[in-house]
């Protein structure tokens, strides 16, 4: 039987509150499981002790079977030092989409518009103030 050890929901409408269990691949989330290991409780601080209670024995019991923790639970694991949590790394999903591009290269192909049409006519006016000052000077 294939086992995993994932998150049963419990608590009220926006008061959740997970126990950590040992299901069948096949049971519902919240419905039938074989052992609970653990709870977690996501109102408590980050700091909190009682914010996530594993039973380790069993939990290595379980993971020395073949059981198969989910993303959350295995984070869970590796805050525990149970099992090693390889960093994921996924570069494209911070690049923006096709039209942001666009977007980002036209304000920037406007900028150096405005940045020609100012530094011309300061071209412009340069020659002239060394005549003026000439004018003054004499």
């Amino acid at each position: 039987m294939a086992t995993k050890i994932r998150l049963a929901r419990g608590g009220s409408k926006k008061r959740p509150y997970y126990r950590i269990v040992i299901a069948d691949i096949r049971a519902p989330r919240d419905g039938r499981f074989i052992e609970k290991v653990g709870s977690y409780d996501p109102m408590l601080p980050k700091d909190s002790e009682d914010r996530v209670k594993l039973d380790v024995e069993r939990i290595q019991y379980w993971l020395g079977t073949g059981a198969k923790p989910t993303d959350r639970v295995h984070r869970f694991l590796d805050a525990a030092g149970l099992l090693k949590r390889e960093a994921r790394n996924n570069p494209q999903k911070a690049e923006p989409g096709a039209k942001a591009k666009e977007r980002v290269e036209a304000k920037r192909l406007a900028e150096e518009a405005a940045a020609e049409a100012a530094a011309a006519p300061a071209e412009e006016a340069a020659p002239e103030a060394p005549a003026a000052e000439e004018a003054a000077a004499e």
